[in-house]
């Protein structure tokens, strides 16, 4: 496939665009290839540093994550989103650290890891500024319901995607989100109470 009959996006690439890439990659296309990462990477990041009980481990996560893919683009038929497939394997290789993690503890010095969390905080995000804040709320919240709500608010993808990926019905990713939209907002709340510099996000 020709780089030249791809889309070509100014802004942020859509799922068709990223989906062509990800079909024209595999085919052997570097410029395709090149395209794809560079448009999906921001998402993968944001992505495992939510999951990710290690920041200093996001970067690691992310590289890991792209090798899985570009060594499985043989395998993808473009069946789902590009997007979509993309964080299915970036999932795994979060689950898969957790494991080899439980087996050999990594330990951090408390420095670095405080540095690495502030760089993976998510920037530009409406309704915080600009997303300070964002990451600690939601690592309060319990894994599923901050993983759908990562996945649909801030991700962009659909419920019926996030579904999908976190292999649940629809109805259960949109009550998780409920109900992280709701505690997200009484932590809001009760930092504003203490006069903590938040503020209140827009959920809509």
């Amino acid at each position: 496939m020709m780089t030249s009959a791809l889309p070509s996006s100014p802004g942020r690439p859509t799922d068709d665009a990223t989906t062509a890439w990800a079909l024209a990659a595999r085919g052997g296309d570097m410029d395709a290839v090149d395209h794809f990462v560079r448009a999906l990477h921001r998402d993968v990041i944001r992505y495992v540093a939510h999951l990710c009980a290690d920041p200093q481990a996001v970067d690691d996560l992310a590289q890991d994550t792209f090798l899985r893919a570009l060594g499985s683009l043989h395998r993808f038929e473009g069946r789902s989103s590009a997007r979509t497939w993309l964080l299915a394997i970036a999932r795994r290789a979060v689950a898969d650290s957790h494991r080899y993690t439980a087996v050999r503890p990594r330990t951090a010095d408390v420095a670095d890891w405080q540095l690495t969390a502030e760089r993976a905080q998510p920037r530009g995000l409406p309704g915080f500024d600009d997303g300070i804040v964002l990451l600690d709320l939601l690592d309060r919240l319990p894994l599923e319901r901050r993983e759908a709500f990562v996945l649909t608010q801030l991700l962009g993808l659909t419920y019926t995607e996030a579904a999908a990926l976190g292999d649940c019905p629809v109805g259960t990713v949109r009550s998780r989100v409920a109900r992280a939209r709701t505690a997200l907002a009484a932590l809001v709340d009760g930092a504003e109470g203490t006069g903590t510099a938040v503020r209140s996000p827009r959920l809509d």
